[in-house]
């Protein structure tokens, strides 16, 4: 290797130096609570299609956990039962 190769200046420092000044104070969020360990369900039923479309955009894809509140027990059945629903065409696959 040449020997200016160690006094290049490779701009990662300032880059990001940059990118944090222009924030400001982080806001603490509530945590979300999940609705279904509230009501007590254990046990979330793929025909129940009104239920299901809340979890579901337009676009026709899974809330993640992070922005639906649930737990991980309540979203992994809700995940099962959505596609179990789209599965016998309750729910479509994607929007046209």
């Amino acid at each position: 290797m040449s020997s200016n190769y160690e006094d290049r200046d490779f701009g990662f420092e300032r880059e990001y130096d940059r990118t944090m000044q222009g924030r400001g104070p982080r806001r603490m969020q509530r945590r979300k609570i999940c609705r279904f360990c509230i009501d007590k369900v254990d046990l979330i039923d793929f025909k129940d299609v009104k239920l299901l479309q809340s979890y579901i955009p337009e676009r026709g894809k899974i809330l993640p956990r992070r922005i639906s509140g649930m737990c991980a027990a309540h979203q992994r059945m809700l995940a099962e039962a959505i596609k179990r629903a789209r599965n016998i065409a309750l729910l479509p696959y994607a929007a046209d």
